[in-house]
């Protein structure tokens, strides 16, 4: 197994961390499309610094602070999560545990998102 050194990880968890200000809900993958968060966004969230620590499984991770009262702004089905620049750049995506129909006007939650970079195999 190859090691690599918690600080090699946590370089790319801070770009992430600092990079990744706004947290987007949208209605489909936004892969590494920022126009496609854009285009398909159903709410947007000010996210506060990360906290990087150990992976779950192992490697090194970013948690996203959970969100407890987001503003949805569209009125559409909610299926992926995506942290941007705001500006051009996707930093992390990915799925919800579940799709949810939103409705602009109403508020959300979402339970904390965590941005992990697994060790070498």
């Amino acid at each position: 197994m190859v090691f690599i050194n918690d600080e090699v990880f946590d370089s790319g968890l801070d770009y992430a961390d600092t990079t990744g200000i706004r947290l987007h809900i949208v209605s489909t993958d936004p892969t590494d499309t920022y126009a496609t968060v854009t285009g398909n966004q159903l709410a947007i969230e000010v996210t506060g610094p990360g906290v990087t620590t150990d992976g779950a499984i192992d490697g090194r991770r970013v948690i996203v602070p959970a969100i407890t009262a987001g503003s949805i702004t569209a009125t559409g089905t909610a299926s992926h999560w995506a942290v941007t620049d705001n500006s051009s750049i996707v930093v992390a995506s990915g799925a919800l545990s579940a799709t949810q129909a939103v409705t602009s006007g109403n508020s959300f939650t979402l339970d904390a998102v965590s941005i992990t970079i697994r060790d070498a195999a």
